[in-house]
């Protein structure tokens, strides 16, 4: 897959400059006149089935890091890889569980932004000692009644925020999943 948005969005790069030539007070990646600009991406993924109840699945991303994150999350790169399983093997054959590893990293100029002082929609307080933020995940869902399917999960994040001096965070996670 492929992504290309065109919208105002700052550069990390010049939002940097303007603060080291004093122009801002702290880096700002919104201080910037109107301007489209192009923000880009790939994607792969890949599910293999090993047999007729477990399989392994990855994907990779990459975007070009030099413009604003705005949507979704602040990621420029990700790494994942995981193991699937159906509940088939132990007589739910509805159910699902899995465990995943999930690696995600920022451009240079999106972490010196951030170290700087600059805010993101979800990342900055200032400081950042840069560290990949590294996510262990499980979880299982249930089929309970027809489209209903809650999922019980557990995420440990190592770095979260790409801080090395945050974390880990444990969070347990509770899902829905409705079909009608």
């Amino acid at each position: 897959m492929t992504f290309v948005n065109h919208a105002n969005m700052g550069d990390y790069r010049t939002a940097i400059d303007n603060f080291l030539a004093r122009l801002t007070p702290i880096p700002d990646i919104t201080a910037h006149p109107l301007q489209t600009t192009v923000k880009y991406g790939f994607g792969v993924n890949f599910e293999q089935p090993l047999n007729n109840w477990f399989g392994v699945f990855g994907r990779w991303g990459w975007n070009e890091g030099r413009h604003e994150s705005y949507a979704y999350t602040e990621v420029d790169q990700t790494n994942e890889i995981g193991v699937g399983a159906s509940g088939r093997r132990w007589g739910r054959k509805f159910d699902r569980a899995g465990l995943v590893f999930v690696s995600n990293g920022i451009s240079r100029d999106h972490q010196q932004y951030l170290a700087l002082g600059g805010l993101g929609f979800l990342l900055g307080d200032g400081r950042l000692t840069y560290g990949r933020e590294n996510i262990v995940e499980t979880y299982y869902t249930m089929h309970v009644w027809r489209g209903f399917y809650p999922a019980v999960g557990f995420q440990y994040v190592d770095h979260p925020g790409y801080n090395r001096d945050r974390g880990p965070v444990v969070a347990p996670t509770l899902r829905l999943h409705l079909e009608f």
